[in-house]
């Protein structure tokens, strides 16, 4: 039994199924969220507000815990031509986040930063952590900037973190909003009959990561020895496929024609992002379980289920 978990950003989608992931094995699991949520654990406390100043963490942290950073407020799509609420919003909270660490170095902290957003994406195979990393949105600038602060609270305290570089993630309960994964947006569209905008002409690679396999590779690290330090690890499927393609399969899973609606392609958008996951697979012994069409029926089974 883990003695103490907090998840920053407990509410949202990765929040959710790390809860209830954590929760079985934790004696106590403190959730941050902004807005109230009862997760029906009777060892989970939820803190609710908007953790910009490190008070609003005093409270919260214990000596020894372990601290899952998953808050986010934008996506490459909604920050562009936004720079200032990545400052006021995701550095924000992660500043403060840390300032309130430097009083608990002995601390081990997961932070969820992104890997489709970072790496260039001119790289024909995988990108591995050590590839160049050339953001080409607010969003993915502000996840390395944040990366930085995090190396920097680990040599001033002599602290431990791990960032975490995920590919595209998808699941059952990832919501249907604007900029925040194609997945649930095609499948909405699709069972309302509604046409999808695509950017580009569809001959985008991305690498696509199903949400269970990700929290066992999140349970995998907070479980683990850290090493010393910062490091960085991708979290990825390692095999890419095309946005055509993608869409493709979720005709066959759904059985259902998707109309789709092609425009300019964006310039935060690369043309192929695809994680080496080595480093994972060596370090913790993970590897990713699920098939991009075994996952896309799994999410459309759940969707159906709560969209009819």
């Amino acid at each position: 039994m883990r003695n103490h978990t907090v998840i920053l950003g407990a509410g949202g989608f990765i929040g959710r199924h790390l809860v209830n992931a954590l929760a079985p094995v934790s004696k106590k699991l403190t959730a941050l969220v902004r807005h109230p949520i009862d997760f029906g654990y009777a060892n989970v406390e939820t803190v609710t507000g908007e953790f910009k100043a490190p008070e609003d963490f005093s409270a919260v942290l214990t000596p020894g815990c372990d601290v899952v950073h998953l808050a986010s407020v934008s996506t490459p799509g909604s920050s562009a031509g936004k720079p200032t609420p990545e400052l006021q919003g995701n550095i924000q909270i992660t500043t403060a986040l840390l300032e309130a660490l430097q009083n608990r170095s002995d601390a081990k902290l997961l932070y969820m930063s992104s890997g489709g957003s970072l790496y260039s994406g001119n790289i024909e195979g995988e990108a591995s952590e050590s590839s160049p990393v050339n953001p080409r949105s607010y969003h993915g600038a502000g996840k390395f900037a944040s990366e930085w602060f995090i190396s920097a609270w680990c040599q001033q305290y002599e602290a431990t973190a791990t960032a975490l570089r995920p590919s595209n993630i998808y699941g059952p309960g990832q919501p249907e909003r604007a900029g925040f994964g194609i997945i649930p947006a095609a499948l909405g569209k699709t069972i309302r009959g509604e046409m999808l905008p695509i950017w580009g002409d569809g001959t985008t690679v991305r690498d696509y990561l199903y949400i269970d396999d990700l929290i066992s590779l999140c349970l995998k690290i907070v479980e683990s020895p850290m090493p010393r330090g910062f490091s960085v690890l991708n979290a990825g499927s390692g095999l890419g496929i095309s946005l055509n393609e993608l869409l493709d399969l979720v005709e066959k899973v759904t059985r259902m024609p998707l109309t789709r609606q092609y425009t300019c392609s964006r310039v935060v958008d690369a043309k192929r992002v695809v994680l080496d996951n080595n480093l994972a697979r060596s370090r913790y012994g993970w590897m990713p379980a699920t098939t991009i069409a075994r996952g896309l029926e799994q999410t459309w089974n759940s969707y159906r289920l709560t969209h009819r």
